[in-house]
């Protein structure tokens, strides 16, 4: 592998779908002019994100795409040389499934169903039940969709299945119960930004951190999207606002250089560790 140019975006979706693929369509085409062979877009890109996390609105759902969609098709041809990660509502037949899908021109590389749902999304959405890595041009990804990277086994076990990109989609609020008059103050804000950097550090591995940003219903979302290297440094960002944030780096190189030393990967003792299953 070599040096590439890695984006996580920063953006507002919502329920209008030719809005969101034009919308997907120019941050592609911004990404492209700036070199970029890895673009992650937030979660729910494709159809927008819940309104309200207290009490969903069944009829309000977002739209409910199957995973062979012509949408996402589209995606992928606009993404053509470019590695792109969008989330969207997956229609699982009996189910929804808030989902990700990593695309390039020859098609879908990836897929991900959020595995960990918060309270809200209970109502809405069925759990994932994995994390996988898979093969991209750019090297191996895995993906993790907003709340999955709270919990440190997610993010860990794409790192065990050799990834060496994690892409982080979010569609990441600001406090729903106690929002601070700053967004820069609130709780959410901070641990949006730590989890980030933990997940790196912890796994010696890059880390691209997409979000949305602006509202939607009672959701003010944050931003933040980021790239952070295997050392938990922040490489770039866009803060609150929209745009993209763009890191050029050599993923293998980067993983060499962070594990020549201290390999967290290969320290570990799983014999000491409780089990984690219940």
């Amino acid at each position: 592998m070599s040096t590439i140019r890695i984006a996580a975006a920063a953006a507002h979706f919502g329920r209008d779908l030719e809005f969101d693929l034009a919308r997907v369509t120019k941050i592609i085409h911004d990404a492209r002019r700036e070199g970029v062979g890895l673009l992650v877009l937030p979660d729910a890109a494709l159809g927008g994100y819940l309104a309200d996390l207290r009490h969903p609105d069944p009829d309000a759902l977002p739209p409910a795409l199957d995973p062979d969609d012509p949408l996402i098709h589209r995606v992928a041809s606009v993404a053509a040389e470019m590695v792109v990660c969008v989330g969207y509502c997956e229609d699982g037949g009996d189910a929804r499934y808030n989902a990700a899908v990593c695309v390039s021109g020859d098609g879908v590389l990836g897929r991900h169903r959020k595995v960990h749902l918060p309270a809200g999304e209970v109502a809405a959405y069925a759990p994932g039940d994995r994390f996988d890595a898979f093969d991209t041009p750019v090297g191996r990804v895995g993906m993790l969709i907003d709340y999955d990277k709270t919990f440190p086994e997610s993010a860990r076990s794409l790192a065990l299945d050799g990834a060496e990109i994690v892409a982080c989609l979010s569609a990441w609020p600001t406090s729903i119960t106690n929002r601070a008059p700053l967004m820069a103050h609130d709780r959410q804000a901070k641990l949006f930004d730590l989890y980030d950097q933990a997940r790196a550090a912890e796994n010696q591995v890059v880390l691209a951190s997409s979000n949305q940003t602006g509202a939607l219903g009672g959701m003010r979302f944050l931003g933040q999207a980021k790239v952070v290297g295997p050392g938990g440094d922040i490489l770039a960002r866009t803060w609150s606002k929209a745009g993209l944030a763009v890191a050029e780096t050599d993923p293998e190189a980067e993983l060499d250089r962070a594990r020549r030393v201290l390999y967290h990967l290969g320290e570990r003792r799983p014999a000491a560790y409780r089990e984690t299953a219940p």
